[in-house]
């Protein structure tokens, strides 16, 4: 089944500003919140349905990469996980909520048992926190993907007690504040009558259990610093400043909890003769005017290797020619770019007296004389009418 328009879901238009998305969000998050529509599947769908727009549309990439290519453009990628907007589960949405309510925590942690985690086996948890690091790319890795591996120092797990905090098996106990559960729940009186509020457990945060012997080597935390080596698999058609991000990946989370994620900023490194401009490459071809008055077979870089083109007899300064489907592949997309060839003719400074004495007599020739009107637009004019 086809997805909504993620606009459609939040009930805003593509001139919506962040903020006013964020209220269309909490407002949809509150009414289809799962505390507060307990075992109703609709509601849950609804509710992760307006998850998934609202982490489109609040993010500018991603929802400037939507507007462009539609569900298509956030569609994910392979390999290493959690990349664009689809497939969101539940602690990704939770996730959010530190941002849309404040705090870290759902709006119902007080009245409908939330908390401040994330939920695994009934109990709330903590969530590590999120790491940023930069992956440089040339212009080959971007127009084609690539594997990067990279070490990143961080919190891990505690091998020594398995991420548990804890000495040994015999050191962990059941909480006694909240039985195990990781809430507490607290009855009150009221002018409505009776209001049953449930919190996280202030004595274990949680995790329903608590430690007597703390491990030596983390000292209760379940976590140390320390390496890992991480495969990104990033696709093709990324561009500088573009973030991607793999769920699970960041620091580990204290007692046991869940990781964070590893945020990855792509950083697009200059190449050495070809220019992006979009999704197409552009290259300066300079050719001389011998060259430009006979015609000849010219050699151009590519981002596939070299590519051979035809300089047809009298080419102007200026022209541009195209290879199509040289240029960058769009994300998600079978669709790529072309490569821009701009035709400049080089003038030699230095002269011979033959040389010299060859122009001369050619400078005297109606075909050598300027013939003004037929190439006075700029480069930028015809680039613009280029692509139109």
């Amino acid at each position: 089944m086809s997805k909504r328009d993620y606009y459609d879901v939040l009930g805003v238009s593509k001139s919506t500003s962040t903020e006013e998305i964020k209220k269309a969000y909490r407002k949809l998050a509150i009414k289809y919140h799962p505390d507060k529509n307990p075992d109703d599947k609709a509601a849950e769908e609804k509710f992760k349905e307006a998850a998934e727009a609202y982490e489109v549309l609040s993010n500018p990439d991603k929802k400037q990469r939507y507007d462009h290519y539609g569900h298509a453009g956030v569609g994910g990628a392979s390999g290493g996980g959690g990349y664009g907007g689809g497939g969101m589960n539940m602690e990704d949405i939770f996730s959010q909520f530190g941002d849309i309510f404040g705090g870290g925590g759902s709006p119902f942690e007080s009245f409908f048992g939330g908390g401040g985690g994330q939920s695994r086996g009934g109990r709330r948890v903590a969530k590590g926190s999120n790491l940023r690091i930069k992956v440089k790319l040339t212009l080959e890795e971007i127009a084609n993907g690539a594997e990067k591996k990279i070490k990143v120092n961080k919190q891990v797990t505690c091998k020594t007690c398995d991420g548990s905090g804890a000495k040994d098996r015999s050191s962990v106990s059941t909480c006694k504040t909240c039985g195990g559960s990781g809430s507490v729940r607290r009855v009150t009186n009221t002018i409505l009558g009776q209001m049953q509020t449930t919190s996280t457990c202030p004595t274990c945060n949680g995790s329903g259990s608590q430690i007597t012997s703390k491990c030596t080597s983390c000292h209760g935390e379940g976590t140390v610093r320390g390496e890992e080596t991480i495969t990104i698999n990033i696709p093709a058609g990324v561009s500088d400043g573009m973030q991607l991000s793999m769920s699970g990946k960041g620091n580990a989370a204290p007692n046991g909890g869940i990781p964070g994620d590893l945020i990855i900023l792509i950083e697009e490194l200059p190449h050495e003769t070809l220019k992006r401009e979009g999704n197409n490459v552009v290259y300066d071809l300079h050719v001389s005017i011998v060259d430009a008055a006979l015609g000849y077979s010219a050699e151009v870089p590519t981002i596939d290797g070299k590519a051979k083109i035809k300089i047809e007899p009298g080419t102007q300064s200026g022209k541009l020619l195209r290879l199509k489907g040289k240029g960058i592949p769009e994300i998600n997309s079978y669709h790529r770019g072309d490569e821009i060839i701009h035709v400049n003719i080089w003038t030699p400074k230095a002269l011979s007296s033959e040389e010299r004495a060859l122009l001369e007599k050619l400078r005297e020739s109606p075909n050598f004389k300027p013939q003004p009107g037929k190439n006075d637009k700029s480069f930028f004019e015809k680039m613009k009418e280029y692509f139109e």
